[in-house]
């Protein structure tokens, strides 16, 4: 174990989150796990470590389905924060087994392979839509314009989300995925649990109506679903995965477009060869979420003493993988800090891995890869028009705006 009192890590440095690979080399170099105080946790920077630990069952996303607050030596979060956790915590991504195992189940009833093939069409459509009026423009910001209202369309026509009502959706999501940032300020939990409140409100709404009069869409389907054992879903743990659906299903898919637009801006070589060979396209999506991992950092609790590399970590202590770091390890990845789309073995981990594996992987694949099409087809001239600037934050990573022009 290496101390990391002289660490170039420091996630509220905006040098460092501009460009964090070279503090994950060093990390990598250091060792397999470092203790890092500011944040009172262990970083994992090694693929192999967290490819096995996200798979580890001696960890989990909580602890309170074996441990109380107390008997686990953490503090309760404060009770005027109990909007966002009670709807955090009833979501798959927080949640073990059995309770992750039977909300897992029963939404994957409704969101089928089969319900993600059949939104090819709709994607690819509303991907050229979208394209084609930043073309008719000039250009704009490829976030708002292209990356954004893709995916948010796309799964909450899933959800039947009416579209009249789809307006605050993003400004929902992003002030409750403030607090997944490390050491959220109060300011963020305030938004956080006033968002939490408002969509929950608005989600217990739209369950209602959707119970008297059930459609085709996902709220409808995780209504219904239910298994030999006759469980269904609580209204609670239907909100929280609506919610949860709803924010993995579009966070994810808007920072790697453009995370992987700026990589490719700055690679013209790699861009020339995507716009020469259109079928590169799904090697690219791959190669793009690894060199630029939209999401840096997972974090899980220690349920049961664990060892890494001769160092004990005591139950009640919190370990985060560091995913960006894990991508771009040379132990797992040729040249790893070279953007290659042709990169053919890419074991990468942007998706996580074990029970936790994201649900929504294959539609955010489809997303990726209709949006680059339909640019790469309709804009083919497309060019910077301005540096862009990084979002302050380190664990969700994106930018604030990137401005683009065709023609």
């Amino acid at each position: 174990m290496a101390a990391a009192d002289d660490l170039a890590f420091d996630p509220w440095d905006p040098a460092f989150v501009s460009d964090p690979y070279p503090a994950y080399a060093e990390l990598r170099d250091r060792g397999r796990v470092t203790y890092y105080e500011p944040t009172d946790q262990w970083l994992v920077p090694r693929h192999a470590d967290v490819s096995a630990l996200l798979r580890d069952r001696r960890l989990g996303r909580t602890y309170q389905h074996r441990f109380t607050h107390e008997d686990f030596g953490r503090t309760a979060p404060p009770p005027e924060h109990e909007p966002f956790h009670t709807l955090n915590d009833h979501g798959m991504l927080d949640l073990e087994p059995p309770d992750h195992t039977r909300i897992r189940r029963l939404v994957s009833k409704a969101f089928t392979p089969r319900t993600v093939e059949q939104l090819k069409p709709y994607v690819s459509q509303l991907a050229g839509e979208l394209v084609d009026a930043l073309v008719a423009k000039g250009g704009g910001d490829l976030l708002t314009d292209v990356a954004e209202p893709l995916p948010v369309a796309v799964i909450a026509e899933m959800l039947g989300i009416p579209e009249s009502d789809r307006a605050p959706l993003r400004p929902w999501s992003a002030d409750i995925c403030g607090m997944y940032e490390l050491s959220p300020s109060e300011d963020t939990a305030a938004k956080a649990v006033r968002a939490s409140n408002e969509f929950s409100s608005y989600l217990r709404e739209l369950i209602a109506v959707r119970r008297k009069n059930p459609g085709d869409d996902l709220i409808s389907g995780m209504i219904a679903a239910h298994d030999e054992d006759d469980d269904r879903l609580t209204e609670q743990e239907l909100i929280s995965t609506a919610v949860l659906l709803l924010n993995a299903g579009h966070e994810a898919t808007v920072n790697s477009t453009v995370n992987g637009w700026w990589a490719l801006f700055r690679n013209p070589d790699q861009l020339a060869a995507l716009r020469a060979d259109h079928s590169l396209i799904p090697s690219a999506v791959e190669e793009l979420m690894r060199y630029d991992t939209p999401l840096q950092l997972f974090e899980r609790w220690v349920l049961d003493e664990i060892e890494i590399d001769g160092t004990t970590i005591p139950r009640g202590a919190e370990i985060a993988m560091l995913f960006g770091a894990a991508n771009h390890d040379p132990a797992v990845f040729t040249d790893p800090e070279r953007l290659d789309l042709t990169r053919a073995d890419n074991p990468h981990i942007s998706f996580s891995a074990g029970i936790h594996y994201c649900i929504g992987a294959p539609l955010a694949r489809i997303e990726l890869a209709a949006s680059m099409g339909a640019l790469l087809a309709k804009a083919p001239t497309l060019r910077l028009a301005a540096e862009p600037e990084r979002k302050p934050n380190f664990v969700i990573r994106g930018l604030e705006g990137l401005s683009v022009e065709v023609g």
